[in-house]
């Protein structure tokens, strides 16, 4: 995307990459006001009478609303909730050929009605559905789930996990306990009967029943909640790996998304180091960490750490072994939206197509790339 000025709106040009992509990550509309009609009755009239009951976002943002200042649909609404004028502005200019839809605001995931949080997880997952991924073949759903309730979740990954629309189960970053914890092992059976990926996406932390932004506790700004995100990264990667979650569940994928990437290098240089010194410790634990994270673990792009060199760029993309595990996302519609043009320095080839494509495809089982922007075959 070319960026406009204030107050313009983008109108659809022709693409500039010479080949198609995927993108990860994609915010589509899902406020109240559109997934209200399918929450059973007695939701829909206690949040006519009381609202919503959903813990706030507790920090300022950037943009304008948290969004791109020409992502708001000419005709009105949200950003993020007309899929014609996301197609014109992010899917064709950026020839998009499959989009993960990731929705907005992870309200549910804070709440102790556990009941009601599964029925906003439905509610958003059936609207996706029928108003998204039956309108556009290239769109792939997330399913959101209630992880408060492992055993509500497994139950609404079972009950749409098998649909050829759906590409991985999908939770906030904040959580109750690490996602290693062996109370999450429900969510892992149903993501491998189904063979999904577990996507951690960054929010709710210090939010509702969520733990603190920080180990530290709660912190005044954003800027300070969006530096604490790789901690947060940390903390459930670890515990996957120190719980054993990998060695349990052998094939299951785990995509930690929008919490930077080259963090990941020294961390991992450091798990493989206390492991040699502590593994006596858990003896579950097979292979050295990092070995885990190039198997079962991968990362998406946005917003990636700007180095002070090449040189640094390059290495840090060897040490985090990015040609087996980095996936491009663009975080569209937010404000701090990654376009594939300008995302990534120059790549090789072979390290674009991993990178833009084919890391996706694999692990969201989708099919090769099918052609080249002028309509030729690879």
């Amino acid at each position: 995307m070319e960026a406009t000025d204030m107050g313009q709106q983008t109108t659809a040009i022709k693409p500039k990459l010479k080949r198609s992509i995927i993108d990860c990550d994609i915010h589509h509309y899902t406020g109240m006001d559109v997934i209200k009609p399918y929450l059973p009755r007695e939701y829909r009239e206690l949040v006519d009478t009381y609202g919503s009951g959903l813990p706030g976002g507790m920090h300022f943002n950037g943009g304008v609303g948290g969004r791109m200042v020409d992502s708001f649909p000419p005709e009105g609404g949200p950003a993020g909730s007309d899929l014609s004028y996301m197609k014109a502005h992010h899917l064709d200019p950026h020839h998009v050929e499959y989009g993960i839809l990731t929705g907005e605001g992870m309200g549910m995931h804070g709440i102790l009605n556990h009941d009601y949080a599964a029925a906003l997880c439905t509610a958003t997952n059936d609207y996706t559905i029928e108003h998204w991924l039956a309108k556009d073949s290239r769109l792939k759903g997330s399913i959101f789930i209630p992880k408060q309730d492992p055993n509500l979740s497994a139950q609404e990954i079972d009950r749409i996990g098998g649909r050829a629309d759906i590409a991985q189960v999908l939770v906030s970053s904040g959580s109750i306990f690490p996602y290693g914890n062996r109370f999450y092992y429900p969510i892992y059976e149903a993501c491998v009967r189904h063979n999904l990926p577990f996507t951690i996406h960054v929010g709710g932390e210090g939010s509702g029943v969520n733990a603190p932004t920080t180990g530290a506790g709660y912190v005044t700004h954003y800027i300070e909640s969006r530096a604490a995100r790789p901690q947060v990264m940390m903390a459930h990667l670890a515990s996957f790996i120190f719980e054993g979650v990998f060695e349990r569940f052998p094939t299951l994928k785990v995509v930690l998304q929008e919490a930077g990437v080259f963090w990941l290098a020294p961390f991992l240089w450091r798990l493989d180091q206390d492991w040699v010194a502590l593994r006596v410790q858990t003896p579950w634990v097979k292979k050295k960490p990092s070995e885990y994270f190039r198997t079962n673990v991968r990362v998406t792009t946005q917003p990636i750490e700007i180095t002070p060199n090449r040189q640094v760029f390059d290495q840090m993309m060897d040490s985090i072994f990015a040609e087996e595990t980095m996936m491009f996302c663009s975080d569209y519609p937010h404000w701090d939206f990654d376009s594939p043009l300008k995302a990534l320095p120059k790549l090789e080839d072979e390290l674009w197509n991993r990178v833009f494509y084919q890391n996706a495809a694999a692990i969201y089982n989708l099919p090769p790339r099918k052609a080249e922007s002028d309509g030729q075959k690879q």
